[in-house]
């Protein structure tokens, strides 16, 4: 099991060194076509860092097929505190969505993603 902090570290950094692990690339018996990682877990996820106007500006876009079906979020609506006082999603679905994305798109996905795991 591999433990990664996320205290004043980038999104995108923290991301990239879960997914290199999750696909098995740091290790010399490495194969495209099989699960060979471990299992990752990262702490502090609440204080990941997001630079620049990202917070404001970075959108998390799904479309259902339908006619209207768009819906775009912006990364401080998915992270923030809403006026209820609870956050909608929170830093660990930021983090998740951006590994996810780094992962390849195939059948092995999901098994991978099962492997992460987020804390605040």
């Amino acid at each position: 099991m591999i433990t990664i902090d996320a205290q004043d570290k980038t999104l995108g950094r923290v991301a990239s060194a879960a997914a290199k692990v999750l696909m098995g690339k740091h290790k010399p018996t490495f194969v495209k076509h099989q699960v060979v990682a471990e299992e990752v877990t990262i702490i502090n996820a609440a204080k990941v860092k997001v630079t620049g106007t990202k917070e404001r500006t970075k959108e998390y876009v799904r479309y259902s097929g339908y006619p209207g079906g768009q819906k775009i979020e912006s990364y401080a609506m998915l992270t923030a505190d809403t006026e209820v006082g609870k956050a909608r999603r929170g830093h660990k679905e930021a983090i998740r969505r951006a590994i996810l994305g780094m992962l390849p798109k195939n059948k092995l996905q999901m098994r991978r993603i099962k492997l992460l795991t987020i804390q605040n």
